[in-house]
């Protein structure tokens, strides 16, 4: 069957790492007759980014996209769900997490040499079975008008002290946060991770659901500053130029709130089309999509020769890749509870 982008259908609540999922509104694009060549990606990026490499892909090969969309825990909880029943021959993950979660339950296949070729092993999983292609790196957006740069924070540990005292958002109920916060516990240990938290409750932080209603308000002085992935402020930079009031900064080199994370794409074993899935796991490595990633979405290029945007600042030396985590389903779960549990998602 064959379904568009308004078509939609319940599969039921769930629950993934602790978050709620209603996976409807799945919208598939680039549909074609039963003796055109297709696959299916489940992505958990967003249309709007990884749309236009569909097309691309469909345009250059001849090879139909059908994709479904939704947050990348949504969808690895259905591919577990449909197991090897599911149509998917690709997932794209905003983070290693929800692959690794699937590559535990068995539920990958080993991409073809080519393929890995083409990442540094530390930006892929040890047992090929999956690719980073884009890092997303945590920053803290302030407003460049009551912000001098002088007086911005080493670490992220500076954000509780009495200088930020009701000025930080955070972004508790997104995704990209969850996943930073869940690496930090493993770092760190859950009892600074849940003081630091609560620390920030305690100073005033204030709640947005989402990295770009944080930088919007960070811009218009709604709040002096907030922590989010890099790229969201890049792209409003790029679309209000000079009348976007605000800046990305950086941590101390090693700092825990400059992580950098990257985003997956892996094979489902079950796909009985793993030659052209893997050839658009080439083709989303290529240094064309790679450039389009970098200069137009701002992410950071993790095929090997190719350079970051110019108005990128260095990447981050601290990326969380392959990490090696016993319970992932567990590990997310606990994060979902610490963050209820410490008041930030009511300030």
């Amino acid at each position: 069957m064959c379904f568009s982008s308004t078509h939609t259908r319940r599969l039921g609540v769930h629950l993934l790492l602790g978050v709620s999922l209603l996976a409807g509104a799945a919208g598939l694009t680039g549909c074609g007759s039963d003796d055109d060549k297709s696959i299916t990606i489940y992505s958990g990026r967003s249309e709007s980014l990884v749309g236009p490499i569909f097309e691309a892909f469909t345009a250059q090969t001849g090879i139909a996209v059908e994709a479904r969309y939704g947050s990348s825990n949504d969808m690895a909880l259905t591919l577990e769900t449909e197991g090897t029943k599911t149509t998917a021959d690709v997932f794209l993950s905003r983070s290693p997490g929800p692959t690794g979660y699937l590559d535990d339950l068995g539920m990958l296949a080993g991409l073809d040499d080519d393929v890995l070729a083409e990442v540094d092993a530390s930006n892929r999983a040890g047992n090929d079975n999956w690719v980073g292609f884009a890092g997303r790196a945590r920053v803290l957006v302030y407003n460049i008008d009551e912000v001098p740069e002088a007086d911005l924070p080493d670490s992220i540990f500076d954000l509780t002290g009495p200088g930020y005292e009701g000025l930080v958002a955070v972004p508790g109920s997104n995704s990209s946060f969850q996943d930073w916060f869940t690496v930090f516990r493993l770092r760190n240990g859950d009892d600074v991770a849940i003081g630091w938290l609560e620390g920030m409750v305690a100073n005033g932080s204030h709640f947005y659901p989402k990295n770009r209603a944080i930088v919007e308000a960070v811009g218009r002085d709604e709040v002096r500053f907030g922590l989010v992935n890099h790229y969201y402020n890049h792209q409003e930079v790029a679309k209000n130029g000079d009348d976007q009031r605000s800046a990305n900064h950086g941590f101390a080199p090693g700092d825990d709130g400059g992580l950098m994370i990257i985003a997956t794409a892996s094979i489902l074993d079950s796909s009985d089309d793993k030659e052209n899935a893997n050839r658009f796991l080439a083709f989303l490595l290529s240094d064309g999509q790679q450039r389009y990633l970098t200069d137009t979405v701002f992410e950071y290029p993790l095929a090997i020769g190719v350079a970051p945007a110019d108005r990128l600042p260095e990447r981050p030396a601290d990326t969380v890749g392959a990490i090696d985590i016993d319970d992932m389903a567990a590990e997310f779960k606990r994060t979902i509870e610490i963050i209820e549990a410490s008041g930030v998602l009511d300030q």
